[in-house]
């Protein structure tokens, strides 16, 4: 198969399947990875796509996000990782928010092995992880759920401003640069920043998908984040010079 075939085989599936990873890509195409990795590189300077780490998803404009069920399985390795990073820095006693991003998903699975924890959540997928775990009290912030099983609107927004507070929360978004966080959903930013606002100490978790993307909305500055939990490959030395300015610091994993 010439490289113009590959290439255009592989727009069909990444239409199709919303996303798609060298691996497969290179059993498919029986090709090796190298060189799907050259076909992603080419159809990206193209703007045919956008590579992520181990495979790409389509360029989309800044208020679209890919669905919940293409998002969990991309970067998955990553965001284990960086859930157990994250709760090395959660206690017994703890009360903590949580986003209703993929990333945090993962901390919930990995917030099984601990005892005496309150979690909040606007995630309907973290209540239910949760949900029966000896010494683990779940609340929902409720509200208008969405496809991608989040709750939202005036009424979690509400709830949480007026009636929770945390330690600490815990929250992921579009992406990271040098001028800040951005998120590509409104609804899903104000939940944030509700929570950000009633915890005393903010965690930004990200993998490597996340560095320099942008989104049209502004979620927070790096100043208003106590620390950045992010995969070490891939990450740029701008936002770490921003962050050591800011006091905020930054973890690789």
């Amino acid at each position: 198969m010439f490289a113009v075939e590959r290439q255009k085989r592989i727009l069909e599936l990444l239409k199709e399947n919303g996303a798609v990873w060298v691996s497969k890509l290179a059993e498919d195409l029986d090709v090796t990875e190298e060189t799907v990795r050259r076909d992603l590189e080419k159809l990206e300077q193209k703007e045919a796509l956008l590579r992520t780490h181990g495979g790409a998803v389509p360029i989309t404009d800044n208020n679209h996000e890919l669905s919940l069920d293409k998002r969990k399985n991309l970067n998955t390795d990553a965001k284990i990782k960086l859930a157990k990073e994250a709760v090395k820095h959660i206690v017994s006693g703890d009360t903590i928010f949580l986003d209703a991003s993929t990333t945090t998903f993962y901390i919930a699975k990995e917030l099984k092995s601990l005892k005496n924890i309150t979690v909040v959540s606007n995630s309907l997928r973290v209540v239910e992880e949760l949900i029966g775990c000896d010494g683990i009290k779940v609340i929902a912030v409720g509200g208008v759920a969405t496809p991608n099983q989040s709750l939202v609107g005036s009424i979690a927004e509400n709830n949480i401003r007026n009636n929770y507070f945390a330690n600490k929360v815990f929250f992921s978004s579009r992406g990271i640069s040098h001028v800040g966080i951005l998120d590509s959903n409104e609804q899903e930013c104000f939940i944030k920043q509700c929570m950000m606002q009633n915890a005393t100490k903010k965690f930004f978790v990200c993998d490597k998908s996340k560095i320099n993307k942008v989104g049209f909305v502004k979620l927070a500055q790096l100043e208003d984040v106590d620390c950045v939990i992010a995969e070490r490959e891939g990450f740029d030395q701008e936002i770490i010079n921003v962050a050591k300015d800011s006091n905020t610091e930054i973890l690789l994993v």
